[in-house]
């Protein structure tokens, strides 16, 4: 009798080390998906990306360094949106156009 007691009460601890277990479980679960929301929310309240920008000199009143396409893996952090004509009218001016993404290509500027 004494055995049948013990190993009941060994099979009971178990049942609530697994289900302390299982509760920290579904906790890491619902912290993993509470995170992934909040990724998911920045992302989709993230701006556009413009269709052109400006890159900017290291003092921010110093003029463009160069015109890239909007999204432009060689742009930097110091970027800023313009248009399409802001775009033209810097090409024009003798801003220089990223040798990546070509951005005179893209918006059909002929040096002339």
């Amino acid at each position: 009798m004494n055995d049948f007691g013990s190993r009941l009460n060994m099979l009971r601890f178990l049942e609530r080390v697994q289900i302390a277990d299982l509760e920290r479980t579904r906790r890491w679960i619902a912290e993993e998906e509470r995170k992934q929301s909040e990724r998911q929310r920045g992302i989709d309240a993230r701006p556009p990306t413009p269709d052109w920008v400006f890159e900017r000199g290291l003092n921010r009143d110093s003029p463009p360094v160069a015109v890239h396409v909007g999204g432009c893996h060689m742009a930097g952090k110091r970027t800023k949106p313009i248009s399409r004509d802001t775009a033209l009218r810097a090409l024009a001016e003798g801003v220089a156009a990223c040798t990546h993404c070509r951005p005179d290509r893209e918006l059909g500027f002929v040096d002339g």
